[in-house]
């Protein structure tokens, strides 16, 4: 195996599956006692390294705030109303939620944004906290060695010991997943805490067809389809199945209007609530990549999906038959854009195929390099001080794929501070219908791919669902 094919198979592993795996939401069977209250004291550096692999703490007063009183509550009603839990709010468009064995509670930005109620978010905290009071998640830590070969590999391909320490840190709770048996333990716990703190024990079944419906969204399937890949942005994925379960459960505690979801008070502390990537880490627009801070643009071929890895942006054809890494690289003394293009592999360039151009202005080296399963195209741009890497990988048998690594590379471009300055964080804003607004007209103030559904699966709207006059709604805008 060559070094390309290498990097390419690694990307299409951190494409699909290099993220938090978190826990699935099953309900079911009947808890164990659990152990002694966890309390958070002292430095944690697992905590820090965490935080930090997740984008920072994210600021958000008002609703962390609301969350640590959510959680207060959850917790009273729980065995161990002793407990001590510590919040954070992560700076992630991911959605998920995760705790560590000490009493951390983790929850992302992205999660906060699609639930639609108090009850919901509590459904999900309350699913956490189970975990930890069942000391599920000490069980963790016999996981962690698996982690290791990931580094190495990393280490290997990228020669980056700062990316392989990274993707250490964050991948050891990548391969944490809960077994069925504890998922079922930690349910059945939940939507009794949820009940028994006063909320909607229905909650869960309502964020869970959220997520079912975002998953589909983001996989391109039909609304609230099933079956498909998992969203890089839902850690936690679900099925009809588990909303089915989940509603069974909350039927058997009592009927639907037991206990209160707030959802206004819920919508005015997540009104403002920043959306997707950081223009200055970059963001992806449909095929597009932009980055503010370091003003350079590029867009994939169509069709494709692209992920704005922490290091690098990948991106795949729908059938994976083609795929991208665009990263920026630090050459050596001395080292021109044609020796970049060499040092990407370890063995040699085809000779004869290493190209010097320009793209937009931009000086460039281009190569080719052959494998058994795969070719590549590799580029080297020079952007100001920076250098930039494009490799496209492809089929022996794809005519196409030189056309579409051409066109790709055409369209890599600096951007001008003029226009970086545009690239605006998108926000949740909460809206209140008119009379006479529809789906549609909430929906075209959405500054977002595919509106229209976007706006209904954040809202938990379905495609007959009608606006109501007076009721508040959540839109992406800048």
């Amino acid at each position: 195996m060559t070094r390309a094919s290498t990097i390419v198979r690694l990307a299409a592993l951190a494409a699909t599956g290099l993220g938090l795996a978190g826990c699935n939401m099953i309900f079911g069977s009947e808890p164990r006692t659990p152990p002694a209250a966890p309390t958070v004291t002292g430095v944690d550096t697992e905590h820090e390294q965490l935080v930090a692999s997740f984008g920072g703490a994210y600021s958000a007063p008002q609703t962390q705030a609301l969350i640590e009183e959510m959680t207060r509550k959850l917790v009273a009603a729980t065995e161990r109303p002793d407990a001590r839990y510590r919040l954070t709010i992560l700076d992630s468009p991911a959605i998920n939620a995760f705790a560590l064995p000490t009493g951390r509670l983790y929850v992302t930005r992205g999660l906060i944004a699609l639930a639609n109620d108090k009850s919901e978010l509590a459904a999900v905290m309350a699913h956490e906290i189970a975990h930890v009071t069942l000391a599920h998640a000490a069980a963790r830590t016999e996981l962690e060695a698996r982690s290791v070969l990931v580094s190495r590999v990393v280490s290997d391909v990228l020669r980056d010991q700062r990316a392989s320490a990274s993707i250490r840190e964050t991948s050891r709770f990548d391969f944490a997943s809960f077994s069925r048996a504890q998922e079922l333990e930690a349910d059945a716990v939940s939507v009794r805490t949820l009940a028994g703190a006063g909320f909607d024990p229905f909650g869960a079944a309502r964020f869970l067809t959220a997520l079912d419906r975002w998953v589909a969204l983001e996989s391109g399937l039909p609304d609230g389809g099933d079956g498909g890949p998992p969203s890089r942005l839902a850690t936690h994925p679900s099925t009809p199945e588990r909303v089915s379960e989940a509603r069974n459960a909350a039927r058997r505690i009592g009927a639907p209007g037991l206990g209160t979801d707030d959802r206004d008070i819920y919508l005015a502390a997540v009104d403002g609530i920043a959306w997707g990537e950081d223009p200055r880490d970059g963001l992806v627009r449909g095929s597009r990549y932009v980055n503010a801070r370091l003003r350079i643009a590029f867009s994939a071929p169509d069709g494709f999906t692209l992920d704005n890895a922490s290091r690098a942006v990948l991106g795949a054809s729908p059938d994976g038959e083609r795929r991208l890494m665009f990263d920026a690289v630090e050459p050596g003394d001395g080292q021109s854009l044609a020796d970049v293009v060499r040092a990407t592999w370890t063995d040699a360039v085809e000779t004869g195929t290493v190209e010097e151009t320009t793209i937009n202005g931009l000086p460039a080296a281009v190569a080719s390099s052959r494998g058994d399963a795969w070719h590549f195209r590799v580029a080297a741009v020079q952007a100001g001080e920076a250098v930039y890497r494009l490799i496209f990988a492809f089929r022996p048998s794809d005519p196409g794929a030189e056309a579409a690594f051409r066109a790709t590379l055409s369209s890599v471009r600096a951007i001008s501070e003029t226009e970086a300055t545009t690239l605006t964080r998108l926000r949740v804003r909460v809206i209140t219908a008119s009379p006479g607004d529809t789906l549609e007209t909430l929906a075209a103030r959405m500054q977002t791919d595919k509106p229209v559904e976007t706006f209904r699966t954040l809202n938990g709207l379905f495609e007959h669902t009608r606006i109501e006059a007076g009721r508040r709604y959540k839109i992406v805008t800048g």
